[in-house]
């Protein structure tokens, strides 16, 4: 494992077992970072990918709105590496979701994007919150999306959850700040990872479409977002909070 701009770093990805989480966590682990991977499904895989490199990582099952989960996920990375530097909410429901008319949306439906994109942020954040003051500083990166800043139709609960993930951010950011803790978010295009793939009849048309929005014309992957989450955990970043990086080839200027 080489020595990188994380070095010595703890890292907790949400939604880290698979799909943009996964390639969250191996990127962080490959920058220095000591990663906790944390997912409802067994993540061990990814801890032992970054372990077999020559990393350090913890493997928590944990269900992002299950708010004694978050905080024993968080009590688990403190007493296994020490602290906690930062915090990734990557995990959120998107290709398995209905899409359609607004007037289609299912309670349920819409109480699930609600649930996992929103409360789940907001329970991760809030778990690790004081081991990072203890630290004196850390960082918070929320996993965002497009489609709040284009208004997507036909996919008002996603949409909606994931604007308010960006009002979090940057309200967050004003209320943590003195505590120099940073408050970022990213917001990428349409991406095939796992959970599309794993839905692809679903987004068929999405996916079809996606590439002839953007700059440049090719299907978004997980690797595409790594680098702007962890330029926001490191160094380089540290006079920027409340603010959204669009990674999405160039379809959306923000």
């Amino acid at each position: 494992m080489t020595v990188g701009e994380l070095s010595g770093a703890v890292a907790l990805v949400t939604g880290g077992g698979a799909g943009i989480g996964r390639a969250i966590c191996l990127d962080l682990a490959a920058a220095g970072a000591r990663v906790v991977v944390i997912d409802r499904s067994d993540p061990s895989d990814v801890a032992d990918q970054i372990a077999a490199s020559g990393g350090e990582s913890l493997a928590v099952v944990a269900d992002v709105t299950s708010e004694q989960a978050m905080v024993d996920a968080g009590a688990a990375a403190v007493d296994r590496f020490g602290g906690i530097d930062a915090l990734v909410n990557n995990a959120g429901v998107f290709a398995s979701l209905a899409s359609g008319p607004f007037e289609q949306i299912s309670v349920a439906q819409w109480r699930l994007a609600m649930d996992v994109n929103v409360m789940g942020s907001f329970l991760a954040t809030k778990a690790v919150v004081g081991a990072m003051r203890t630290r004196g500083g850390g960082r918070v990166v929320n996993i965002a999306s497009t489609t709040a800043l284009k208004g997507t139709a036909d996919l008002l609960h996603y949409t909606s959850s994931k604007g308010a993930v960006l009002a979090m951010t940057r309200a967050l950011a004003r209320e943590l700040g003195p505590d120099g803790i940073l408050v970022n978010a990213v917001a990428p295009g349409f991406t095939v990872s796992t959970g599309v793939e794993q839905n692809s009849d679903h987004v068929a048309g999405m996916r079809v479409a996606a590439p002839g929005g953007r700059v440049l014309k090719r299907e978004m992957v997980p690797e595409d977002i790594v680098g702007a989450v962890r330029f926001l955990c490191g160094p380089s970043s540290g006079f920027i909070t409340g603010q959204t990086l669009v990674v999405d080839g160039g379809a959306y200027f923000h």
